[in-house]
């Protein structure tokens, strides 16, 4: 009867597993990329070893990007085409694992729910990419680094290493720091899961080809370089290295005139418009009309002014001569006078 009900609840936590994975990388609202990027001019120009970026658009993607605060989500390392493999051993492995045309343009990476695989060139021509090219690499080191990638095929996803490395970028009160992390780990022997970004990491550490080294002086003023943990790269490290040459494909063509001359700008048609529709003449400011009143108001008015202003000088004149005189109080204000 237990080993039933383990079987059965194994069953239901891979079903759940698999739901969730399915979820997770289900894209909700998929954008075409291709009109910012040239893929044929990039199909073109991409080499072995080159590191491919991508600005997934899934909802891991989108978790990726809030937690590494970049807007690259995913690396893949092109190997080329299988016919180009020098080496025979990691020519059959490559095609073992790749059932297709051999002279397709393939790239290795590692996806969540898929483990480490091969897939054609081809299947993003619709996203949006960069490469990351490792300047001065030896074409005996570029065989190498893809022969050291094709060994990675088949291993499975490092769940549990991407969520250390989220929890590393957290502050330690938001997830407790006692959660023992795998990172720092020891594993003897070659690691059976591993994560896109750690993948390529590890294959260019064979080489001791630098990425974002640690960089330290001696005492002797003398300058050491050491490799970081190659569980700890993400895929925007491969952007900020200085060692890598960032290469943009934009959409435009490439001919013998200057590039942004070609830019099929978009311009409003244009309509045709008078002179008097594009500037309009000034209405004329109206002036209030005054009407001049009739002359024999004009004289009443003055008439009437003039004789009122004699009357009360001559009533003040009046009024000073009876106070100098001593008969002030006999005297009426100028006032009253005029109001009588």
């Amino acid at each position: 009867m237990f080993p039933r009900i383990r079987t059965s609840t194994s069953r239901l936590t891979n079903w759940l597993w698999q739901q969730g994975i399915g979820w997770l990388n289900a894209t909700p609202h998929a954008e075409d990329f291709s009109p910012i990027c040239n893929f044929e001019f990039l199909e073109r120009e991409i080499r072995p070893a080159d590191v491919i970026l991508f600005a997934g658009q899934s909802r891991v993607s989108k978790v990726i990007q809030s937690v590494a605060l970049s807007p690259w989500t995913h690396a893949a390392l092109y190997v080329g085409r299988i016919n180009d493999i020098r080496d025979p051993k990691a020519r059959s492995r490559l095609a073992a694992y790749y059932d297709g045309d051999l002279g397709e343009p393939l790239v290795i990476e590692s996806l969540l729910g898929q483990g480490t695989i091969v897939t054609p060139l081809r299947d993003y021509r619709k996203e949006h990419l960069r490469i990351c090219r490792p300047a001065g690499l030896t074409w005996q080191d570029t065989d190498k680094v893809v022969e050291f990638a094709i060994e990675h095929l088949g291993m499975g996803y490092d769940v549990r290493q991407l969520l250390d490395l989220a929890r590393f970028m957290f502050p330690y009160a938001i997830l407790p720091r006692r959660w023992r992390s795998c990172l720092f780990q020891h594993n003897a022997g070659q690691p059976t899961h591993i994560v896109c970004s750690s993948m390529i990491a590890r294959c260019f550490q064979q080489v001791h080809y630098p990425i974002l080294p640690l960089v330290r002086n001696a005492q002797n003023e003398e300058l050491r370089f050491y490799e970081r943990n190659f569980r700890l790269f993400t895929p925007s490290d491969f952007d900020y290295s200085p060692y890598f040459t960032v290469i943009k494909y934009p959409a435009w063509n490439t001919g013998s005139a200057p590039a942004y001359r070609t830019l099929p700008w978009y311009q409003e048609p244009e309509t045709e418009v008078s002179h008097e529709q594009v500037n309009p003449p000034t209405p004329p400011v109206l002036q209030p009309t005054r009407v001049a009143p009739p002359e024999t108001a004009v004289a009443t008015d003055l008439t009437d002014r003039t004789g009122r202003t004699g009357q009360r000088q001559r009533l003040v004149g009046l009024r000073t001569l009876l106070r100098q005189a001593g008969l002030v109080s006999f005297a009426r204000p100028v006032d009253q006078q005029t109001q009588h």
